[in-house]
């Protein structure tokens, strides 16, 4: 199957631009990028696109075995730099898709030029001298409601997720995202992210990284991005004034300037 139509891969900006690939979290797909895209297109050449199982994608090209790793995430970016012949890619992950960037540059690394990885967690779940944010308990009993009631799961948790109470429709929009993908691929997709463990790839890490983190964040807190910060060499960690998981949409401003300001001196 073509890669573009089976990742709904859209690519804008300027022809001549450096390569940006912009890569959604769980439940989400590539319009979520929509309020900073503006920003980065100006100079970048930006690719867009979603994983088999969310947005547009092709649903028939989705496999339980394959998307049931965060491996199979990664074949999917890797697939499409390949397809589209990038090379010294600056790959922007959310959340769980910064994981899937650092699996994606090991099994590919000639694509990939800098990571940046926005809200990202190696894992989720508490551990001696780790904090994920969760208690296996917790993860347990996420995952139990979202296989019982995924539409009641995700009213109750995409407000949660995004914060910004004081703003609830960015809390709507994200409960429409997550209602919007198919509630057997959303239960694998879910138990891939929340149960996955990477922090035995982040000492592997050799391009330019920026750890962009939320002031106030439920899902990834601040002790998740110092601990990234202090596993990847030379990494770059800045803290954004902003509340919630998805600072592209509740801070879109402050994140596009991040990156930005990253890219321009990457080392």
């Amino acid at each position: 199957m073509d890669v573009r139509r089976r990742n709904n891969v859209v690519v804008t900006g300027p022809e001549d631009g450096p390569v940006l690939v912009l890569a959604h979290g769980f439940g989400c797909d590539q319009n979520m990028w929509r309020l900073v895209l503006p920003a980065l297109a100006r100079r970048h050449r930006v690719v867009l696109f979603d994983y088999v199982g969310s947005g547009r994608s092709e649903p028939t090209a989705w496999s339980e075995e394959r998307y049931s790793s965060l491996a199979g995430y990664a074949q999917d970016v890797v697939d499409v730099c390949e397809e589209l012949d990038l090379r010294d890619v600056a790959f922007v992950g959310h959340s769980v898709s910064a994981m899937v960037g650092v699996l994606a540059a090991q099994a590919a690394p000639e694509r990939f030029g800098a990571l940046v990885m926005v809200a990202p967690s190696p894992c989720y779940i508490d551990s001696d001298g780790y904090r994920g944010g969760f208690s296996a308990e917790d993860i347990d009993e996420l995952l139990a409601s979202l296989e019982s009631n995924y539409l009641g799961w995700s009213a109750a948790m995409a407000p949660v997720i995004m914060g910004n109470p004081d703003r609830p429709e960015l809390g709507e929009e994200l409960t429409g995202s997550f209602c919007a993908t198919d509630p057997e691929m959303a239960r694998i997709f879910a138990r891939t992210t929340f149960l996955s463990d990477s922090r035995g790839d982040l000492d592997g890490v050799s391009v330019p990284t920026l750890v962009l983190e939320c002031a106030h964040d439920a899902i990834a807190p601040r002790e998740v991005g110092a601990y990234v910060h202090d596993r990847i060499p030379g990494s770059v960690l800045v803290t954004l004034e902003a509340t919630g998981h998805c600072p592209q949409l509740s801070a879109p401003q402050a994140t596009a300037a991040a990156i930005l300001r990253f890219l321009e001196h990457p080392r």
